[in-house]
């Protein structure tokens, strides 16, 4: 089976030894991605302007390997406080529609660069 990696400029580089995604067979698989905005590197401020940007980040990916929102089958939302769920889901729901992937939400002790959320999905290719 192949494996090839995903590379995009419309989602933030990696800020590690790691690559941005994975595509092996008929599967995608994006790293975690944080809320920082690919054009000026900058975070922006509240859980719902993160979750928008993660996603859009993670989008960027999948759209960079033939793939979509609408293919993925799992996320896996990472929070800095499980108090920002409710606002985190308001958003998240904006982007998917239909058959909703399968989703874990984890709250973790922090996040790289402080972030209030990280987003990683797989996807079907």
């Amino acid at each position: 089976m192949n494996k090839s990696v995903i590379s995009t400029n419309a989602a933030p580089g990696a800020i590690g030894p790691y690559s941005q995604g994975i595509k092996v067979g008929e599967l995608v698989y994006t790293s975690g991605q944080l809320p920082i905005d690919p054009k000026t590197g900058e975070m922006p401020a509240t859980i719902e302007e993160q979750t928008k940007q993660s996603l859009e980040n993670v989008k960027a990916i999948l759209e960079a390997s033939g793939s979509g929102l609408s293919k993925v089958v799992k996320t896996t939302v990472f929070l800095s406080d499980m108090n920002n769920f409710g606002k985190m889901n308001e958003v998240y729901a904006k982007f998917f529609t239909g058959d909703y992937p399968a989703r874990s939400a984890i709250e973790v002790a922090r996040l790289p660069k402080d972030a209030l959320v990280e987003i990683e999905v797989i996807a079907i290719a």
